[in-house]
Formats: C-alpha cells, structure tokens, sequence
C-alpha cells in the first residue's frame, strides 16, 4: 500500500511538471498614426533625352591630301573661319605656277594677234582708194579683208585662251585655299579621329571632326501614342502650336541627378509618329551660357504636375490586393482597412481622389501584420517628419 502511495505521488509530479504554463495575454501593439492632411503637390512626369548642340556641323576637306598641320585640339572653342588643318600643297603649287605661266602665254598670243589685225586693217585702208580708182582689182582688196577678218578671230580665240588659263589657275588657287581646312561655324571641337599624315578627301565616311554651337543646347525625348494624346488632352489651346506656347518651362535632369539650373522650354514637335518606335518626338530648348552641358550629353527631361489641396497619406500606410489599394483607419483605437484611390504616389506620398477625408486617423507604417478589427495603441507622429525620414531604396 505504501509502495503504491508513492508511484501515485510521482506520477502526479511528473503530470505537473509536463504542463505548459498558459501564454500570457498582450495587450493593443503601439503604431504610429498620422491625420490625413490637404497639402500642394508638385510631381513630374520624367522622359529620358538626348542632348545636342543648337548646330553640329561635320568638317571635312573639299580637296584630297595629306594632313601636314592639326592646328586645333578636342574640347578647343574655335570661332568662324579660324585655321582647324593644313594639307599638303606642293602639287598644288606646281599646278598653280603653271596656270599662271599659261595666263602669261595667253596674253602673249593676244597681243601678237591684235599686231596681225592692226597690220592687216592697214593694208585693207590701203586697197579701199586703189580698187576705187580701179588701180587695183576688187579680189587684192577681199583677200586683204579675209586676212583681216582672220586675226580678229585669232584675237579673239587667243582671248578665250586666256579666260581659260585664269580659270584653271583661280581653280587651282581655290584648291590651294581649300588645303587650310576652316571652322564653318563657332563652336566648340569634338573627337579628332585623323592625325598629321593621313590621307583626306572630300567622300570621306569618316569628318576630320565635328564643332558644336553649344550656346544653346537642344534636349530630345519621345512620348507613345497614349502619353502623346493624355498631353494633348491636358494642355491648354486649340491647336498644337498654341499647346506649345501655353506649356510650361521645364527641367532638365541630368546624368549624376542633379537638376540643370536653367529652365527650358518646349520648342517643337514632329509632325508624325515614328512607324519603328510608335513615338513622338520632342525638342526642348535651354541656354547653356557656363558651356555646362556638351553635344551628346544625356539626361532626363521632368514635367511639372501641379495638385492643389490635395489629400495625402505616407505612401508607407498603403497596401495593395489584387490591384485594389487599402488603408488601416483608426477608430475607436482599431484598424479597420478601407479602399483609397490613388491618383500619383510623389516623395513618398499617395495622393488619394477618395476613401478618406482629412482629419482621419490612419495607421502610417508597419502594416504588415495588421488585420482589419485588430485593436492598437495609437502613437500620434506628425506628418512631415515621417515622410521625410522613408530613404529611398537603391
């Protein structure tokens, strides 16, 4: 009997033991909660571009030769007319010596002609009385008259001659002008791809190089067919033109992110839809007066979207299922979820069209283990300093 007592004792001790101590209740987490406010929003819609110089001409030779000079350098700003290249003349010169030794061989000829008409209008003045007194036949006076005619033509010939050998020489001299390759415009030079020795000619594939009017500086972008019309849609006036003119100035982000600090303004559109993209394009113009921003530049162009007074939750107290966005409203110290319609998310805010209203309590970060009904323990935060404390992620 005493035996027994005892296994009875450690089995009920050892039932004991084996028991889990009943979890313990929580109560309401703590989450931080903000009031829907009315705030004035400016976005942008962002549009990737390509920058150009107002003018990008391409030098090349008129004439064929080797580079004996580059009298420039890359990244030089030249202006009009300044000495970029010297080629090689020495042909050039021989060729031009001796157009200038035919001008002076044609003028020789027309002299020596004008002497045979001069000789040959005396003798016909000679004839003219003597064939009138019938001294001398009628045939001594025509032929002294073909001679005549003959050296006038001669004269004449000689003059052609002449035109000639100075044309071919004001040729030559042209080409021997061509071998200082000049600046056709002020601008800045691009890549020098040839060296002194190279051979260049006027069907060249390949410019001497490129110079850049970067005074002022073109930022081309494409919108689709549905942004090209949600544009037109939005923009103020009747026609294209007058779309144009009302637009307002925009920015040009650049490639390290930081914003270009001249505004520019939209200039021009083209005409049709590119059939391989399906785009628009846009030109944008912008000073450039500190010659920042180069040929070939890249960046991005920023659209100004204005929102008055509109409502604004943290971007951090949305969720989305199913395409449909949520919120947690607090009432009573509970989070119940309601669907908001979001318009545009900018810095970290939703902007909402409806579901809420301002003043609402809403849950504004940590949602994650939230459900609809769970009661909380609000922690009012302000607004501003939650917002601006969300660090994008990269």
């Amino acid at each position: 009997m005493t035996n027994k007592l005892i296994l009875f004792s450690i089995a009920a001790i050892s039932l004991t033991a084996c028991k889990k101590e009943a979890p313990k209740q929580d109560g309401p987490k703590p989450y931080p909660v903000v009031s829907v406010e009315n705030k004035n929003i400016v976005g942008y819609d962002t549009f990737p571009a390509s920058i150009e110089g107002r003018v990008n001409n391409d030098v090349r030779a008129k004439i064929q030769g080797y580079i004996t000079q580059v009298l420039v350098d890359e990244g030089q700003y030249v202006t009009k007319g300044q000495p970029l290249f010297r080629l090689e003349t020495n042909t050039l010169n021989e060729t031009a010596a001796a157009a200038k030794a035919g001008i002076g061989a044609a003028e020789s000829n027309i002299a020596a002609a004008q002497a045979s008409v001069n000789a040959a209008q005396v003798e016909v003045n000679k004839l003219k009385p003597l064939v009138a007194k019938n001294i001398i036949s009628d045939i001594q006076l025509q032929t002294a008259q073909a001679n005549l005619s003959k050296a006038k033509a001669q004269v004449q010939q000689a003059i052609a001659a002449k035109q000639q050998a100075s044309a071919d020489y004001k040729g030559v001299a042209a080409n021997i002008d061509y071998s200082v390759i000049r600046a056709p415009i002020s601008g800045v030079i691009g890549k020098l791809p040839l060296k002194v020795g190279s051979l260049v000619g006027p069907t060249d594939q390949t410019p001497l190089t490129t110079i850049s009017d970067t005074s002022q500086i073109f930022a081309y972008f494409s919108m689709n067919e549905k942004e090209y019309f949600n544009f037109l849609e939005k923009s103020e006036g009747a026609s294209v033109p007058e779309k144009i003119k009302n637009l307002p100035m925009v920015e040009l982000q650049l490639a390290n992110g930081s914003i270009y600090p001249e505004k520019g303004r939209i200039e021009a559109i083209t005409g049709s839809i590119d059939p391989l993209t399906g785009t628009i394009q846009f030109r944008v113009g912008f000073s450039n007066p500190q010659k920042l921003l180069s040929n070939g530049n890249s960046g991005s162009i920023r659209f100004p979207k204005n929102f008055d007074q509109v409502l604004v939750v943290p971007e951090s107290a949305t969720y989305e299922q199913q395409g449909i966005v949520y919120v947690y409203k607090v009432e009573k110290d509970t989070a119940k979820n309601v669907v908001v319609d979001i318009i545009d998310r900018i810095d970290n805010m939703a902007l909402v069209k409806s579901g809420v209203k301002k003043g609402d309590k809403i849950v504004a970060a940590g949602i994650g283990g939230l459900k609809t009904g769970t009661a909380i323990k609000p922690q009012p935060v302000k607004f501003d300093s939650l917002v601006q404390s969300i660090k994008p992620k990269f």
